[in-house]
């Protein structure tokens, strides 16, 4: 088999970068080791920026997203006794949308499927060859059979545990992690939101998050121990904590119900460097990870996609590369970013282990100034909304 890009990865990162290369008329392949049910049913982030946004409607992908999203024009800090509103259309002219990835995954499928583009689900033994020549391919085995693509490039959108990062070697690849001690209790419920806007809430018993994905379904979390197991949790006990965590004005009002999904998910901040090897190309989970604290995953995945879409368009089109040879410097650049946002906002509502009571003065005073500072809520909205690629 022949392409000119093959994709490694099935999510909405490398559905979007074929859509929109489709659309130009670059031909893909997109590789997927699990089943497309399998990739429908993982429940992620629901908050897309200006730059997500776009980026969907460029790819003709976005009537549903415009119809059945709820936007977002600020968010709600609590912090013990404090509360208040950091407003971002007014601080920024912009907002965010409420989209769950799961919607943004299937409406991805569905256009990849009616342009009749190909996708290999259940693929197993991935190996990309040649990536630092001038001729790579990628091998797979479906159901025992050997397979081969030969291709221009390769798109690594395979996730933290995928191959691509691991194609590069350790002698020119570079790792920067922190591992928090912590972890995120979420439940998904099919319950009304306890508010329009989301909730990021401190307290002396740990961080609570108050999100929705539309007005029937909330989900929320709390910070929790990374020895905890979902069964350690009823309920009940969930709906109680949430409560302690939050202001009580939304306490009183939240409508609980039964969870139809929870799950811990560990919080670590990740880097590889550099994000392309000769003519591969690292984009997303494969090449970065932030705290879901600010919603950066799947956007942070989006700005890959700009960097890596038009500077293969580019190299199609007029035979420069420009674009390509300075994906990596670019695309890094703005993951930087997005990585300090993630791990500041962290920092500023967390309870850590080893916080002293100079270190909770401190984190008082960083939130006591947020709230009092327009300036500083500025550049709180600027990064929530999404920096410019």
């Amino acid at each position: 088999m022949r392409t000119q890009v093959a994709i490694s990865g099935g999510g909405p990162s490398g559905l979007l970068l074929s859509q929109l290369l489709h659309r130009k008329g670059i031909d893909t392949v997109v590789l997927e080791r699990k089943t497309k049910d399998y990739v429908l049913g993982r429940i992620r982030a629901g908050i897309l920026e200006v730059g997500f946004v776009n980026l969907m409607r460029e790819a003709g992908v976005a009537d549903r997203m415009d119809k059945e999203c709820f936007a977002h024009d600020g968010t709600v800090i609590s912090f013990g006794e404090t509360q208040f509103n950091i407003d971002f259309k007014e601080l920024t002219g912009s907002n965010v949308v409420v989209y769950g990835q799961t919607e943004v995954t299937r409406d991805l499928y569905e256009a990849r499927e009616a342009m009749g583009g190909q996708i290999v689900f259940n693929t197993e033994n991935v190996t990309i060859h040649g990536a630092d020549s001038d001729a790579p391919h990628v091998t797979y085995s479906v159901d025992g059979t050997d397979h081969r693509i030969d291709c221009d490039y390769v798109a690594g959108c395979d996730g933290f545990h995928g191959i691509s990062r691991q194609t590069i070697p350790l002698s020119i690849r570079k790792e920067y992690e922190k591992l928090y001690p912590f972890g995120w209790l979420g439940v998904l419920s099919e319950t009304p939101p306890v508010n329009d806007e989301l909730i990021y809430s401190g307290s002396e018993r740990g961080f609570a998050l108050c999100s929705m994905r539309n007005e029937n379904l909330s989900r929320y979390y709390i910070q929790c121990s990374l020895s905890d197991a979902p069964e350690d949790w009823t309920d009940d006990a969930f709906w109680a904590e949430l409560k302690r965590r939050i202001p009580a004005e939304y306490a009183d009002k939240l409508v609980t119900g039964p969870s139809i999904e929870k799950s811990i998910a560990p919080l670590r901040s990740f880097v590889t460097e550099p994000m392309r090897w000769g003519r591969l190309f690292l984009c997303g989970d494969a090449a970065h990870i932030v705290p879901p604290t600010g919603a950066k995953g799947l956007n942070t995945a989006a700005s890959d996609i700009h960097y890596l879409y038009n500077g293969l368009v580019q190299m199609y089109e007029t035979g420069k590369s420009d674009g390509i040879d300075q994906y990596s410097e670019k695309a890094l650049a703005r993951i930087w970013k997005a990585e300090r946002f993630s791990w500041s906002t962290t920092n500023l509502l967390h309870r850590f282990p080893d916080q002293n009571a100079f270190d909770l003065k401190m984190q008082k005073a960083d939130v006591d100034f947020l709230r009092g500072n327009r300036e500083a809520q500025s550049v709180f909205a600027q990064n929530y909304v999404g920096l410019p690629y």
